[in-house]
């Protein structure tokens, strides 16, 4: 007999049972299974799910930084300075008059005051450049600025980036109201003051001068000064001749010396 007949005939030999079906067999093509609900989440419609957001509140003003409108509005109910309605209101005309303008805006102004101090003693110890910047604004009324080395020079030990001084630049009301504080109550206090030195102009009508000490100020208390420090004041006008800067400041009270 051939091989093909004893593996048929061979009753020993156990028919090959047909696979039962798997479970969860994938359907028919073109039917998709129906997902059901996952455990653990409830349903969108239960009502059980995320409530209503919580309304949010007015944010809360951010601290270290004045609102721009309410500084505005607290510098127009302050009265003007006393030096710049005198200016407006006396000075101009009297300048019309004296040196032949014949238009108001022809009149020279002040248009701003720098303030300077040079710090060396910074390089060596740092509380010398936290009492001078303290000074200047209590001086000023004004937050001063640091200023750095723009290069390195060997023979002072000093390299480019490091703090050297600090500056502060008035305009407006507070430039006045410094002008009438320097002139009336600081250069009074001056020890042996004859005036200032008239040829002190640039030549385009700027004025410039010094301070030796700044407890003159009487912001400044004495008994708390650590380091006594100077600082360069330079008044900066429209004048284009130091004839009419000196005529504009001597109007403002600026005291120079008779020669």
């Amino acid at each position: 007999m051939d091989g093909q007949d004893k593996k048929t005939d061979n009753p020993e030999q156990p028919e090959k049972a047909d696979k039962p079906e798997q479970q969860g067999a994938p359907a028919e093509k073109g039917e998709k299974k129906a997902k059901g609900p996952k455990p653990g989440k409830p349903d969108k419609g239960d009502g059980q799910g995320k409530g209503p957001k919580p309304e949010k509140g007015p944010k809360p003003e951010k601290g270290g930084k004045p609102d721009k409108k309410e500084e505005k509005e607290v510098r127009e109910k302050l009265p003007p300075a006393r030096l710049m309605v005198k200016y407006r209101d006396e000075i101009v005309a009297q300048l019309m008059t004296e040196r032949g303008y014949k238009n108001r805006l022809a009149v020279p102004r002040i248009v701003k005051i720098c303030l300077n101090m040079g710090v060396g003693k910074a390089r060596e110890d740092a509380k010398a450049m936290e009492q001078a910047t303290g000074d200047m604004a209590l001086i000023t009324g004004q937050k001063a600025v640091v200023t750095l080395a723009r290069q390195s020079i060997s023979n002072f030990r000093l390299r480019k980036g490091f703090n050297v001084g600090c500056k502060v630049t008035l305009r407006g009301a507070r430039m006045y109201e410094f002008f009438d504080r320097l002139v009336n109550i600081a250069m009074p206090r001056i020890r042996d003051f004859r005036g200032l030195n008239p040829k002190s102009f640039d030549g385009r009508g700027n004025y410039n001068l010094g301070l030796s000490e700044q407890t003159v100020f009487p912001e400044i208390d004495p008994d708390k000064v650590q380091f006594v420090q100077g600082m360069h004041i330079t008044i900066v006008t429209t004048a284009k001749t130091a004839e009419e800067g000196q005529a504009l400041l001597r109007k403002l009270g600026m005291p120079f010396a008779q020669r």
